[in-house]
């Protein structure tokens, strides 16, 4: 007997801030609930503790809030995309928001190897004068090493940052946009692009717009 065909499915949605606090183990177990609760039909591993074969994009740190989220389900029958799209929404917790759905070859490689970097936008609810966050900006970018140091290793930030820039000035408030590495072992880390420039990062609310993929 051929082995039955299964299929995998692409869900793009948004984190916003009602569950912005959530970790990305306990995100994956919410959408455990919520699959189960559309009536999806999951494919399960086998063994003791049979768990879904799902596929979650890079994981999106606590207190980030993003619109670029990515799930990869695989399911024992077709279904149609929109059908996906529609049931799951209708169960889904709030801040979780489902914005599109697609099926994908199940041969792809994974999402977290295919994601090379990753578009963030950063307000600074306390920013500097603007000429200073200029400067500090063109500094950094000027520089040829950025020493950091993550869990006692040290690092340079600077080839991580591929681009960073002030997008947005009105009224007290600047937002930055930045492109950071994403590749395995060389990921950057926005809030360490904040403290670099000498600012805090407390003071920072961190969106994720858009992974960018290899394809890309």
């Amino acid at each position: 007997m051929a082995p039955r065909k299964i299929h995998r499915y692409r869900i793009h949605f948004s984190k916003s801030e009602a569950i912005r606090f959530t970790s990305h183990l306990d995100l994956y177990r919410t959408w455990e609930r919520t699959l189960r609760r559309a009536g999806v039909p999951l494919v399960y591993s086998q063994g003791f503790n049979p768990r879904p074969k799902m596929n979650q994009g890079p994981a999106l740190p606590l207190g980030y809030t993003s619109e670029c989220e990515v799930l990869d389900i695989w399911l024992k029958e077709e279904q149609i995309p929109g059908n996906i799209l529609d049931n799951v929404n209708h169960v889904a917790p709030e801040g979780m928001r489902i914005q599109s759905v697609q099926e994908v070859d199940p041969r792809v490689p994974s999402l977290q190897s295919q994601v090379v970097a990753i578009d963030y936008e950063v307000t600074l609810h306390k920013p500097p004068l603007p000429d200073d966050l200029q400067r500090s900006v063109q500094a950094l970018l000027n520089s040829k090493k950025l020493p950091r140091q993550r869990r006692g290793k040290d690092y340079d930030l600077r080839p991580l940052i591929e681009s960073l820039e002030i997008s947005h000035q009105d009224k007290g408030r600047v937002t930055l946009r930045m492109i950071l590495s994403a590749r395995e072992g060389a990921t950057g880390r926005p809030e360490e692009v904040i403290a670099s420039l000498g600012l805090d990062p407390t003071y920072a609310r961190i969106h994720r717009t858009r992974l960018i993929l290899e394809a890309e």
